[in-house]
């Protein structure tokens, strides 16, 4: 999949430019991608902004992903 980040002319992010064929592919996986809500409820956005916060307190509890996927494989 060959996705394009928009930028404004300021550098920040705006959308993403993601060709038609893999807009296809991705609709036939999910049909009702396009009746999805879009806006965040109160809830999730302040679950997320707790979780920023703690991120931002103690950023060495971070680890990468792969780590995760590497140790549940070996117990596996």
């Amino acid at each position: 999949m060959k996705l394009q980040v928009l930028k404004d002319k300021n550098g920040n992010q705006t959308g993403v430019y993601v060709p038609i064929e893999d807009w296809s592919l991705i609709k036939a996986n999910y049909p009702d991608i396009e009746t999805l809500e879009q806006d965040v409820q109160p809830w999730e956005k302040e679950l997320i902004d707790l979780r920023l916060e703690a991120i931002e307190k103690n950023p060495d509890r971070l680890r990468p992903i792969q780590e995760l996927l590497n140790e549940l494989s070996r117990k596996s």
